[in-house]
């Protein structure tokens, strides 16, 4: 995955600029914190900027919330898949 820079041109292009924020950052994991992030998710699948999205969270360090389709649990296992920068 490319590098995006934290420049968020792209947010406002985005499927969820014109939703309730507190769908894409539930409180819980189940009941209605479960239904909310899978709305989130529908609504990710249909963005034209998902993938810069989902960057954007895993190159700033985002750890809650749906971010480009992946939730916390998504994002924590694709953060553990990256391989490991090498420092300078």
């Amino acid at each position: 995955m490319e590098l995006v820079p934290l420049r968020q041109d792209w947010i406002h292009r985005a499927a969820c600029a014109d939703e309730d924020p507190e769908l894409f950052f539930p409180v819980g994991t189940s009941g209605p914190a479960e239904r909310d992030q899978e709305e989130a998710k529908r609504i990710c699948a249909h963005c034209a900027v998902a993938r810069e999205c989902l960057a954007y969270a895993l190159s700033s360090g985002q750890t809650s919330g749906v971010w480009g389709g992946k939730g916390e649990d998504e994002l924590a296992g694709l953060r553990r898949s990256r391989p490991a920068r090498r420092r300078a």
